[in-house]
């Protein structure tokens, strides 16, 4: 007999492992906060790697289904300095080694699999208690009450379930992300071609950088960064996107014009602070509940394994349960002594190349790092 499972957080993490308990005839309920699938924009681009994300699809049964909204080509990469010079062009090796893939998109293949009533929409997780034998009561802010026999942790970064394992907190890791979308402007979509030739760039320089990529329907999606005090945003206003943005390429006087282009053209601006769990983030075991993905290892996007480690752990802990029926606490010990190396190695890398990204060697320890990472391979 298996116990029913219940996720907080319907990201790619608690929509695979609702979808590979499902394939193991599994039941699983997921209460998500936002309103509905299309409550907001799931971001861009993620590139999906063979070694955890693949095989997390694999296991979901949905593998083919994804090789059908890979992006040809979105591989390729450049790699520029503030005027504008290419110091890497990266084409898409066509491998299958990390193809990407809209983040929407994918998250879409996850939600069509499950079915109908697995995910209730408009449940925002208010409080948390334990209530014996490894269950738990959940209240959520309409003022509905669940009790949980065995409940999973993955609603990102600010997890309220994760303050049933561990006292940790997010610490601002000293950047900031600022993300704007170009949606149909002849102006800015040529400064893209003219800066990257219609490739994802990433024009950097010690403290700063520009990181754009095309997407689908001529889309043109950047996210500019910055080295700045976490209260640094605080003082720019960004109800109205092109002053805003008009303040940020302020920060980079004297880069070439196609450059700051793909900041000035944008037509949104959305400011985020980029935070990060403790490296070696673990927890005692304790009865009936777990984390996966940001929950459990948040870290800086600067390894590219945020997406991919979320349903990787979502797989595998669908999968311990499946092959421990009735024994919970086997499951969860067995998911979670994988879980940590796996989550530690990663944040290592992540906080690595968040250094190596913007430190005094910059751009130049950054091609390093692509050139010895193809050299590896």
């Amino acid at each position: 007999m298996n116990t029913p499972v219940t996720i907080i957080g319907a990201g790619l993490g608690g929509l695979t492992l609702a979808r590979v308990l499902h394939v193991h005839g599994i039941a699983a309920t997921i209460y998500e906060a936002e309103g509905s699938a299309d409550a907001r924009g799931q971001g861009g681009l993620l590139d999906i790697h063979e070694y955890n994300g693949q095989l997390a699809l694999k296991a979901a049964g949905l593998f083919d289904k994804f090789l059908a909204i890979i992006h040809p080509g979105a591989e390729a990469q450049r790699v520029l300095d503030k005027d504008g010079n290419v110091l890497l062009d990266q084409p898409d090796k066509g491998n299958g080694g990390r193809p990407e893939v809209h983040r929407g998109d994918l998250r879409r293949i996850l939600l069509d699999s499950l079915p109908a009533e697995t995910i209730r929409w408009g449940h925002k997780l208010t409080g948390v208690s334990p209530i014996g034998g490894g269950r738990h009561m959940l209240t959520f802010a309409e003022g509905s009450e669940v009790t949980a026999d065995l409940l999973v942790g993955a609603e990102g970064a600010w997890s309220r379930v994760r303050t049933l394992l561990s006292e940790a907190k997010p610490a601002y890791v000293g950047t900031s992300f600022i993300e704007t979308y170009c949606f149909d402007g002849e102006s800015c979509h040529k400064a893209f071609a003219s800066a990257a030739g219609g490739c994802t760039s990433m024009a950097i320089a010690p403290g700063k950088g520009i990181f754009a990529h095309s997407e689908a329907n001529g889309v043109l999606h950047t996210y500019v960064a910055l080295n700045k005090p976490e209260d640094w945003i605080d003082n720019i206003d960004f109800s109205d996107p092109k002053p805003a943005l008009a303040r940020i390429a302020g920060e980079f006087d004297g880069w070439a014009p196609e450059l700051t282009a793909l900041i000035t053209e944008g037509e949104t601006a959305v400011p985020r602070r980029i935070h990060a769990l403790a490296v070696e983030h673990k927890w005692d075991r304790v009865p009936g509940v777990t984390l996966l993905g940001d929950a459990a290892h948040l870290m800086s996007p600067f390894s590219g394994e945020g997406a991919n480690l979320a349903m990787y752990d979502g797989a595998e802990l669908g999968k311990a349960i499946a092959a421990n029926p009735g024994d919970v606490e086997a499951a969860l010990a067995a998911y979670e002594k994988d879980l940590f190396p796996r989550s530690a190695s990663a944040a290592v890398e992540a906080g690595r190349n968040l250094k190596l990204f913007f430190d005094e060697n910059s751009p130049q320890s950054v091609v390093d790092l692509f050139t010895n990472y193809q050299l590896a391979k």
